[in-house]
């Protein structure tokens, strides 16, 4: 069959939405194909493979979900359903239980009428538009053939046998009471974070923590200012030590201060590289091509090694085992830990935070302090370019005295100021995040000279 919107297949999942570009009839197909992938990719028949199968709190995806499983279970596999979960306890169940792989039937930050999948293999490692994805589409636009049938389901439970684990990453019993904002988009985290916070003895107060697939306050994308706006505010007016805000499917959480400022993810990947640390003295932690040298000097007074990475959850995954990284961080806020099976979790960094600030006895400003004052970063800014490949060569030209790396993308590292510029793997973009070590002023300057390049 052909795909109506060859498109939806990312480079990091697939996403579409619902009717136009993703149907139940659509998602069968996604199913049975992508037991045929994990089949290929395990080198075992597909009767013999063990998957697990979640879905979010979104209005279709009870239907959509039903429809990845009968797809797997057509193609003869057995499948392990969680049912209504956050994304990483799907990681958590192909983990724990060894399984072959999995399907999260999910939109993750996305509008309302959005749909979509994430598909791991074993290990709870992505499968990507590189590997794995693209592998999907060409099996279905070349025919899945007839369903051999035989698969099987079982229902599982997860939330309790979860917590459980996660909790473990920190010591309870060291977290001070303090009040504490939380946003849950309407999405996943309520039910998948909201006991473990009331475990803590927090003065929790609770927005937006029912799952909700109507979206009715806000969309589950705290990446965008108008999304975080309440929260920021909600801090200050309740007074509160700290606010926490979800994605939809509650892998990502971003951190608002007492004083009611978003903290970056360069300097939350920083942050939590110190507590990481402290846990694994000289252990490895990596960290994306985009983010702060903050890192980096952290894990080296630490006495540990950062190594850079590139952009995307499947080369993070893959890299830590290699590493043996105990930590990852992107500064798009996917947080991942190897005793996670190296998955990303948008539960263990809210739970470190709370140890963090109780532990040291400061406030989210005082713990920040030092990265604010120290390292200005511009964070990511895009440019619609015709051509991006050839901007980068342009730029790779006009800053040939600084040492350059293509790890992904350019990046460009002078003694006191570097950037990387990326191309999007969707739209004719080139994205740039710069920093310097000088002065706001400094970056604001620098970054307005490479824009001119960019934008030229």
């Amino acid at each position: 069959m052909s795909v109506a919107n060859p498109d939806i297949f990312k480079a990091y999942d697939i996403r579409g939405l619902y009717g136009s570009d993703i149907d139940a009839g659509l998602a069968e197909s996604i199913g049975r194909a992508f037991v045929q992938v994990i089949a290929e990719l395990e080198d075992k028949p597909s009767g013999e493979l063990r998957l697990g199968l979640g879905r979010d709190m979104r209005l279709t995806a009870t239907e959509l979900a039903d429809a990845y499983r009968k797809g797997m279970c057509d193609e003869g596999a057995a499948v392990f359903d969680a049912g209504e979960v956050g994304t990483e306890m799907l990681y958590y169940l192909v983990g724990s239980r060894e399984l072959d792989g999995g399907l999260m039937c999910t939109a993750s930050h996305n509008p309302q009428r959005y749909t979509g999948a994430k598909l791991v293999k074993r290990g709870a490692i992505a499968l990507s538009g590189d590997a794995g994805i693209g592998d999907v589409r060409a099996k279905i636009e070349e025919g899945l053939g007839e369903a051999p049938g035989g698969g099987s389901v079982e229902q599982v439970t997860l939330y309790e046998e979860f917590q459980d684990a996660v909790v473990k990453f920190i010591d309870p019993e060291a977290v001070r009471p303090m009040r504490v904002v939380v946003d849950g988009g309407n999405g996943m985290a309520g039910p998948m974070v909201g006991p473990l916070l009331h475990r803590l003895g927090l003065d929790l107060v609770e927005a937006y923590f029912e799952p909700d697939g109507r979206f009715p306050d806000h969309e589950p994308n705290p990446l965008l200012p108008e999304n975080r706006e309440f929260i920021m505010r909600e801090v200050v007016r309740q007074k509160a030590d700290l606010g926490i805000a979800w994605d939809g499917d509650a892998d990502r959480c971003f951190f608002i201060d007492e004083q009611g400022a978003f903290v970056d993810g360069d300097f939350l990947t920083g942050l939590l590289a110190e507590s990481m640390l402290e846990k694994n003295p000289r252990a490895t932690v990596l960290y994306d091509v985009r983010a702060s040298w903050a890192v980096k000097d952290v894990a080296e007074r630490a006495g540990g090694k950062a190594l850079m990475n590139r952009v995307g959850h499947a080369f993070f995954k893959t890299r830590m085992r290699e590493e043996h990284a105990v930590f990852g961080g992107e500064v798009s806020g996917h947080y991942y830990f190897h005793d996670f099976y190296c998955a990303d979790s948008g539960t263990i960094p809210a739970l470190l935070i709370l140890e963090l600030l109780s532990t040291r006895g400061k406030r989210m400003s005082e713990l920040l302090e030092p990265y604010r004052s120290r390292y200005f970063i511009s964070g990511e800014i895009n440019s619609e370019v015709s051509d991006g490949e050839a901007k980068m060569e342009e730029l790779a030209e006009r800053y040939q005295d600084g040492e350059q790396y293509r790890l992904d993308g350019l990046s460009v590292e002078y003694e006191d100021w570097h950037f990387n510029v990326r191309p999007s793997n969707t739209e004719p973009l080139l994205r740039l995040t710069l920093e310097s070590l000088r002065s706001n002023e400094d970056m604001e300057r620098r970054r307005e000279e490479v824009l001119a390049v960019i934008r030229s």
